[in-house]
């Protein structure tokens, strides 16, 4: 009889460890993109090139997925990041280099607390540099994808 007394205890105490061990499958995926242009180089190119960037942030991993398209650039693409941090208009240094240059460029990173909590702020772009424009050809901010 006393073990009948135990069993509603077990059975919650079974649920809670269930939810707990479970709450890594319940990571945030967070998506983001940024529209790349000549008018947001600071100061701002005149190009025919254009592009665009989504992104994927594994909010428990913390590892961001990046998929970058182009074209029109006035000619091979000799550099290409993620900079940051920095507001709309702000420069700054690179600070993740992507490994591939030819579109796509596909790739992933594990950001650190601080490069996560500055993606969320909004304060990274991605730039896209040429032997024309060596501060950059083309720039988009990172936002969140609505």
């Amino acid at each position: 009889m006393r073990m009948q007394s135990f069993s509603p205890m077990v059975s919650a105490l079974a649920v809670s460890a269930s939810i707990f061990l479970a709450s890594p499958a319940l990571a945030d995926m967070v998506k983001y993109k940024a529209t790349l242009d000549g008018s947001q180089q600071s100061p701002p190119v005149t190009t025919k090139g254009k592009g665009t960037a989504t992104f994927t942030f594994d909010t428990a991993k913390k590892k961001l997925s990046w998929d970058v398209k182009y074209s029109g650039l006035s000619g091979p693409a000799i550099a290409a990041h993620i900079h940051g941090p920095a507001a709309v208009g702000e420069n700054a240094k690179p600070v993740i280099p992507f490994k591939t240059l030819k579109s796509p460029i596909e790739g992933s990173a594990t950001l650190t607390d601080a490069q996560a909590a500055d993606l969320e702020a909004g304060k990274y772009y991605v730039n896209i540099h040429t032997a024309a424009n060596k501060d950059g050809e083309i720039r988009g901010q990172i936002d969140k994808a609505m």
